[in-house]
């Protein structure tokens, strides 16, 4: 089935969610007919580019939808690419195209425990995780942060906490999600997994899950969002040879 075309919308306000978290928001035509319940997929932000007509298309996922409009939250680095350059110099009133949505990453519903670990690029899905779980659901999530401000709060259930670790220079230390991994118990029964966050970083973590803590890796969803030092471009071609190499080895 072909891809619907990139549907056109219109910023309609900004706002810092903390200090490196930039949630933009956006209504307009494209909300005619983009879909309900996509909080959590991803969408692909046609981000204007001077001197390239075609622009640079950049993933991001629906933060909050509404009737008439989606959030999308971006995280904002010293050394800004081009989508974080656009949203932080934007005003409402401006005009973007957005592809998608395309699949949603959610936890299984009929986990017994729930494990999310991430970054401040998979924050979005993660936040949009932990505010679709049941009250009885059990579990952690382990998030790294760029500073104590950047914390966000969420109506967690009673069984679910959080690990934040600060960490001002992302991407400066692949082993840490690791380090702070093993020093929680493995809870018993069947656990729901969610991964995302910088290439090294879920690299050791994959194998972590696999070697350490005997998982399927067809039993959880893990990625990487981004590759410290490459553009989203070339973040593309590593993470492809990887699915590859990872295929090739099963």
């Amino acid at each position: 089935m072909p891809k619907p075309a990139p549907r056109s919308f219109t910023l309609s306000r900004k706002t810092y969610v903390t200090p490196n978290m930039l949630r933009l928001t956006f209504a307009g035509e494209g909300m005619t007919a983009f879909p309900l319940d996509q909080e959590s997929a991803y969408i692909k932000l046609n981000i204007p580019v001077a001197g390239n007509e075609a622009g640079v298309m950049r993933t991001y996922t629906v933060r909050r939808q509404r009737d008439d409009e989606i959030d999308v939250d971006v995280a904002m680095h010293e050394d800004a690419g081009p989508a974080a350059s656009w949203a932080r110099d934007a005003k409402p009133g401006d005009e973007i195209l957005i592809g998608g949505p395309g699949p949603a990453k959610r936890l299984p519903a009929a986990a017994d425990w729930n494990l999310l670990i991430g970054d401040m690029t998979s924050l979005p899905a993660i936040g949009a995780n932990l505010e679709r779980l049941p009250a009885d659901a059990q579990g952690y999530a382990i998030i790294e942060v760029t500073s104590q401000a950047d914390i966000q709060w969420f109506d967690l259930p009673a069984g679910m906490r959080i690990n934040w670790l600060i960490n001002p220079h992302p991407g400066s230390d692949s082993e840490r999600l690791v380090r702070a991994l093993r020093e929680f118990d493995w809870l018993p029964g069947t656990p729901g997994i969610w991964v995302a966050c910088e290439f090294s970083a879920m690299r050791k973590l994959r194998r972590h899950l696999i070697d350490e803590r005997g998982v399927d890796k067809r039993e959880m969803y893990i990625s990487s969002y981004w590759k410290l030092g490459s553009s989203e471009d070339g973040h593309r071609v590593v993470k492809r040879e990887d699915a590859d190499q990872e295929a090739a080895s099963a």
